[in-house]
């Protein structure tokens, strides 16, 4: 059994998580941006369908990206270097979270709902949810979006709509992050092509101990990349 959130209620700690399925630790409360803070702040976060109450997640293992670990292929490299693409942050984060949200790979639903892109628009006009875009020829091709916090950044999702946006996103991002002396870009759960990018499974107990130290550093005094990350 998982407890039930009610009002202020606290999260309980991430270790009482479920193995199958795994993570599992918490059912109900609501998505204000208090307590999505205060989940984000304990290595917890919100996943569920719509129609179902909120489940909250702490997996064991976790996947995290160290920023100086961003793996740049040679074909990548090229990319990077061509200036047909622009990289601006937090210029379309409503944008952004709409076409991860869209239907891929032929699946129809989505855990990207309209209470999730709410409460994130909330979390990003409070100045703690990012998006990090890719342009070209002024079109919105692919980027992400995620959640930071002192030192700590949650990654959440991202799309591409041209090949490598996404990568050309994220390579961006871990540039940047590293360069703010960030200390993990957190993945979530493990996928081959987090993996191809540099990410890798901590133990949950190294990752919480870890991001208690992050979150309580001096965070980033903006959110503006610098123009010569791939110079």
């Amino acid at each position: 059994m998982i407890p039930w959130l009610t009002g202020s209620h606290p999260f309980p700690p991430a270790e009482y998580a479920l193995r199958s399925p795994n993570g599992l630790l918490a059912a109900g409360g609501d998505l204000s941006a208090p307590r999505l803070l205060e989940a984000y702040r304990h290595g917890i976060f919100p996943w569920f369908n719509p129609g179902e109450p909120i489940l909250w997640w702490s997996p064991d293992p976790r996947m995290v990206l160290i920023p100086g670990e961003f793996k740049i292929s040679r074909s990548l490299s090229r990319v990077l270097r061509n200036t047909v693409y622009e990289v601006r942050s937090d210029t379309a984060f409503g944008q952004v979270m709409r076409a991860c949200a869209a239907p891929r790979d032929g699946h129809r639903g989505t855990w990207i709902h309209e209470n999730m892109i709410a409460a994130y628009c909330a979390l990003h006009d409070l100045g703690y949810a990012h998006s990090v875009e890719t342009w070209m020829d002024g079109e919105l091709v692919g980027g992400l979006y995620g959640v930071g916090i002192g030192r700590m950044f949650y990654g959440e999702s991202m799309f591409s709509k041209a090949s490598n946006a996404s990568k050309i996103a994220l390579a961006h991002l871990a540039r940047q992050l590293g360069r703010w002396q960030f200390g993990m870009i957190d993945c979530q759960m493990n996928t081959p092509h987090l993996a191809s990018l540099g990410a890798r499974e901590i133990p949950r107990a190294e990752f919480i101990a870890r991001l208690q130290e992050l979150v309580n550093c001096a965070p980033a005094t903006h959110w503006q990349f610098d123009t010569d990350l791939f110079a």
